[in-house]
C-alpha cells in the first residue's frame, strides 16, 4: 500500500504498490473493484458516491465510480499529483514538475472535471485545506497560500524560512505550517501575519500537524513527537526519540495521539481527561505516567511563550 486509506459507508479504498485503486469490504475484506490508476497514486478522497485519486506517472487527476469502479473522467495536470480536497462541489489538486521545479493549483468541477481555475505558484504545491470558504496551499519553497475557492485569486502569501513539508492544518481562525527549517509556523488565517513561530525541532518539522482541544501536535525528522499551546507555542510535552516519526501526521482521537513510525510500530499516547482540554488548565504540562508508550518520556519546558521560542 502506498496511500493511506479512505473508509466510506463500509468500503475502505486506497492505492496499492501497483498503482491500482483499490476498494475493499471494510468488514470482510473482500475485493471489490480495482483501477489502475497510472502509478505513484497519492491518498484517495471519497465524496458523493465518487473516489478522487491523484497520479505521479501519468500527471492526472481520476474520478471513479465509488459502487462500480468505473472512470468518470480525468483531468491532465502537469506535475505529480497528491491527495485532492473536495469542498463545496470542487475537486481542488496540487501538482509538482520536478523537472521544471514548477506546480500548480488546479479546481476542478466535481461532476464533469472542468477545470474552474488554475493558479501558478512558486514551486511544487502541497495538498489543499479548505476551511472557512478559504482554501490554504504550501509549496516546496515554504511560501503559504491564502486562495478564494471560487476564483483562485490570491488572498495573502507568508514565505517561511525554508522549504514546507506537508499540507496546512487549519483551526480557530490559525494556518498551522510545518517547515524544514525546524519550525512550525502560526499565522492568522484571515491576513497571514505570524502570530508565534516555534524553532529547534532538530532536523526540520515533518509532515501536517494535528490541532485537538487547544493543542498543536507535530512530529520531526529527528524521531520526536512534541506537543503546543495552539495559542502561544509554548511547549507542553515531547517524546524524544519517539521512533522514526517523521513520515506520519499525528491523529487525535477520543482523548488518544497515535503517530505511525518507520520502526514498523504506531504508537499512542493517552492524554489527561474530563473538562480539562476545554480550560487553560489542559495547557500544563501532563503527567508523564499517562502517556503511552511507557519508554523514558523526556518531558521539555517551554522557555518562553514569544515568538521564536526553541524546542
Amino acid at each position: 500500500m502506498i496511500s493511506s486509506p479512505a473508509v466510506v459507508n463500509g468500503v475502505v479504498y486506497f492505492v496499492n504498490t501497483y498503482d491500482y485503486l483499490l476498494a475493499f469490504n471494510a468488514t470482510t475484506g473482500a475485493l471489490l473493484w480495482s483501477y489502475p490508476n497510472g502509478g505513484g497514486g497519492g491518498d484517495p478522497a471519497v465524496a458523493n458516491g465518487v473516489v478522487y485519486v491523484g497520479s505521479g506517472n501519468s500527471y492526472s487527476v481520476y474520478a471513479v465510480n465509488a459502487s462500480t469502479g468505473a472512470l468518470l473522467w480525468s483531468y491532465a495536470t502537469t506535475g505529480y499529483v497528491d491527495r485532492p480536497t473536495v469542498a463545496n462541489g470542487i475537486v481542488y489538486v496540487s501538482s509538482w514538475n520536478p523537472s521544471y521545479d514548477s506546480g500548480n493549483v488546479y479546481a476542478l468541477e466535481a461532476r464533469t472535471g472542468a477545470l474552474l481555475w488554475m493558479f501558478p505558484a512558486d514551486s511544487g504545491v502541497y495538498p489543499p485545506t479548505v476551511a472557512n470558504g478559504v482554501l490554504y496551499v504550501v509549496s516546496n519553497y515554504g511560501t503559504v497560500y491564502a486562495l478564494d475557492p471560487w476564483y483562485g485569486i490570491r488572498l495573502w502569501s507568508y514565505a517561511t524560512g525554508s522549504s514546507g513539508t506537508s499540507a496546512p492544518a487549519v483551526a480557530k481562525g490559525v494556518v498551522y505550517v510545518s517547515s524544514f527549517d525546524s519550525s512550525l509556523y502560526a499565522l492568522n488565517a484571515n491576513t497571514g501575519a505570524l502570530l508565534w513561530r516555534v524553532g529547534g525541532a532538530g532536523n526540520g518539522v515533518s509532515f501536517s500537524p494535528a490541532v485537538a482541544n487547544g493543542v498543536v501536535y507535530a512530529g520531526s525528522y529527528e524521531s520526536n513527537l512534541f506537543a503546543l499551546n495552539a495559542g502561544t507555542g509554548a511547549v507542553l510535552w515531547g517524546c524524544l526519540g519517539c521512533g522514526f516519526v517523521e513520515h506520519s501526521s499525528p491523529t487525535v482521537a477520543n482523548g488518544i495521539v497515535f503517530v505511525g513510525s518507520d520502526d514498523h510500530n504506531v504508537y499512542a499516547f493517552s492524554l489527561p481527561h474530563g473538562n480539562e482540554a476545554k480550560e487553560d488548565v489542559a495547557f500544563k504540562r501532563p503527567n508523564p505516567k499517562t502517556l503511552r508508550p511507557d519508554r523514558s518520556l523526556k518531558v521539555s519546558k517551554p522557555d518562553a511563550t514569544q515568538s521564536d521560542a526553541e524546542l
